[in-house]
């Protein structure tokens, strides 16, 4: 399974939250009650949001966090490299990082399976992750039997 971490996911409903009123500050202590994080998490995320250029703060009664730059204009992709580091589906995605490399015959495939993730994550911005997503189709799987088929050896 691939997975972001928990902080990541925090990271991207806290900036999803900016990005829904991008004009007004809000308080850490605002944002932790929106959205039901633990305001000591929600901290430590804005800090890490605010270094890495995504949030600006100011202080005083009037103050609080806000997006650096426009939803439409921030890639979830980049929201993800701030909170985890650059985007790798697997340790050779990362040059130096696996000592087969040289050899592994899996790893142009890996590469290019990273570029399409990184490619999407790239032209999804936070404006749209505030957007409802319609309903998706289920997708037939042909493949798979049902509970209710028979068996292929016996259908007709």
């Amino acid at each position: 399974m691939i997975r972001m971490n928990k902080l990541t996911d925090y990271g991207v409903v806290l900036l999803t939250t900016f990005a829904r009123e991008p004009a007004q500050g809000i308080s850490a202590r605002e944002l932790s009650t929106r959205t039901g994080i633990p305001q000591p998490t929600v901290v430590k995320l804005l800090k890490t949001l605010l270094k890495a250029g995504l949030l600006v703060s100011q202080r005083g009664t009037k103050g609080g966090y806000a997006l650096a730059r426009l939803p439409e204009e921030v890639p979830v992709s980049v929201v993800i490299e701030a909170l985890e580091g650059p985007l790798a589906i697997t340790e050779c995605s990362m040059p130096g990082a696996c000592e087969h490399e040289g050899r592994c015959v899996a790893r142009p495939n890996w590469a290019a399976v990273n570029d399409v993730i990184q490619q999407a994550l790239s032209k999804l911005t936070l404006a749209e992750m505030t957007r409802p997503v319609p309903p998706r189709a289920p997708c037939p799987s042909p493949l798979l039997p049902s509970i209710d088929s028979l068996p292929r050896s016996i259908a007709p």
